[in-house]
């Protein structure tokens, strides 16, 4: 009984995970979170809870990208 090995052609490999422009942009993500943490905590008003929240939200959006964006 022979068996026989059939030749497959080299699978190409995108390394996406490792672009540095990914964690740049997670970093800048990180630093947006934290500042519109620090303004949460900054002052009691209406005006500065709704940019600290407007911060967090363009934080975790930018985040969440970011990290689907390497998963693909």
């Amino acid at each position: 009984m022979a068996t026989t090995v059939e030749q497959r052609p080299a699978r190409k490999t995108d390394n996406n995970a490792n672009k540095t422009s990914h964690y740049t942009t997670l970093i800048v993500a990180v630093v947006i979170g934290l500042a519109g943490t620090f303004l949460r905590f900054l002052q009691d008003s209406f005006t500065m809870s709704m940019i600290s929240n407007v911060l967090l939200l363009i934080g975790w959006i930018i985040v969440f990208r970011v990290i689907f964006k390497i998963l693909k």
